[in-house]
């Protein structure tokens, strides 16, 4: 069976550095921080006391306040950026088959905030369980998908892909999958995540999984840098239109690049930690790498997930150097969670749609706020540190890894009929 080409014909982004595609290309192209002090509750108390959060996203713009009040942040980012998206693709919704248009979300939480805030508005109470009649609806993570069909009418495949920090990113690959195959012409995939909240800042404080860098927030997240502590959580959503090839020739759409391949495998080692060889992640740009059918030598640009942790960097440079070997002196080599922060489940989403702009414009984003080298790290690669350098992209990769093992790596090309 011959497989179906696959293009991205639309792009939305609402992120810590940018609320649409043109302001988060300006972010990462000028190396700007999206971290800063939390607004959003008081975090005195806690270990870690800033965030990535979005900045001048007020609901009242997109919502009317009823339907505003029954959606979890996490599912408001994933309607506007979805919708970022299918206006920039300029899909005819009285057009197009419904019935062939699917949406693969990813979350890797789901809607925290509302779970958070209906068992202390529980547990302050008299006893007497008077939940929200929307608290289960607003919670779970396949809701983001299900209003994103509902608003639209989209009728194909509909579901949430949940595997940790990789869940957007499987999602893609998910979305690859079903429109190579046949199944689909257009798929919307994506993913949101708003762990922003009280519990999780206090989970992963828990976890010892955060910079606590509180003297100087702006400069928290430094991945491969020899002080980096911790990552920085961030929030946000990431919305593609994966369509099939001649699907999107036909109605005369823009393509920004070709979906050519999508691998994962898992580390199997621990809860949290990855591989300290990076064996997993080795494998999983291996398997992606013979999905597209490119060769190493091919590859241009690498977005890691580089998270700014002390163990997480190293592995996954390590396993860089084994697969592309001599080549791997040749390819920029960034984290874009320098300025975005973590944003969990949403992050392969934006970092693919980083990708993806790099190639466009020929531009690799920087990875900033390095100032030390790490001993551990290969000084012979390039990880584009602090200035965004000039390059021609014809093949970007883009990593994403989650909790429990879970790795995830999908491969861009650059358009040409």
């Amino acid at each position: 069976m011959e497989l179906k080409r696959v293009v991205v014909t639309g792009l939305g982004a609402l992120t810590p550095i940018g609320n649409n595609i043109e302001e988060y290309w300006e972010g990462l192209s000028t190396g700007k921080s999206g971290c800063a002090p939390i607004t959003y509750f008081d975090a005195e108390k806690f270990k870690t006391k800033f965030a990535c959060e979005l900045k001048n996203f007020n609901a009242q713009d997109y919502f009317d306040r009823k339907e505003a009040r029954k959606l979890d942040r996490f599912a408001q980012y994933a309607l506007v950026s979805s919708d970022q998206a299918i206006k920039d693709a300029g899909i005819d919704l009285d057009v197009v088959d419904k019935f062939r248009v699917g949406v693969i979300w990813g979350a890797g939480i789901g809607g925290l905030e509302t779970f958070q805030d209906e068992v202390i508005n529980f547990a302050e109470g008299d006893g007497t369980p008077r939940f929200n009649p929307f608290f289960i609806p607003k919670m779970i993570a396949d809701i983001a998908p299900g209003n994103i069909s509902i608003k639209h009418g989209f009728m194909g495949p509909n579901y949430t892909t949940v595997s940790a920090c990789a869940s957007s990113a499987n999602a893609l690959i998910d979305a690859l999958n079903y429109i190579r195959l046949g199944h689909c012409d257009i798929i919307v995939t994506g993913g949101s995540e708003a762990a922003v909240t009280k519990a999780g800042m206090g989970g992963f404080n828990a976890m010892h999984a955060l910079s606590t860098r509180n003297d100087d927030p702006a400069t928290a997240s430094r991945p491969f840098d020899a002080t980096r502590d911790g990552f920085v959580l961030g929030e946000g959503a990431g919305a593609l239109i994966l369509e099939e090839y001649e699907h999107a020739k036909a109605r005369g759409a823009k393509i920004y690049a070709e979906v050519v391949g999508g691998g994962m495998s898992s580390d199997a080692h621990h809860m949290t930690a990855p591989h300290p060889d990076g064996i997993g992640v080795e494998r999983v740009m291996l398997n992606c790498l013979r999905d597209a059918n490119i060769k190493p030598e091919e590859v241009d640009a690498i977005n890691t997930h580089g998270t700014s942790t002390p163990l997480g960097d190293v592995a996954e440079l390590k396993a860089i150097t084994k697969v592309f070997g001599e080549h791997a002196k040749d390819i920029n080599i960034n984290s874009t969670k320098s300025m975005t922060g973590h944003l969990l489940g949403a992050a392969g989403a934006i970092e693919a749609i980083a990708s993806i702009l790099a190639m466009e414009h020929s531009l690799v984003p920087p990875t900033i706020n390095h100032t030390t080298v790490d001993e551990n790290i290969d000084s012979s690669l390039n990880l584009t540190l602090n200035k965004a350098q000039k390059r021609e992209v014809n093949v970007a990769m883009s990593n994403t890894f989650g909790f429990g093992g879970h790795n995830a790596c999908v491969l861009f090309k650059k358009y040409s009929e």
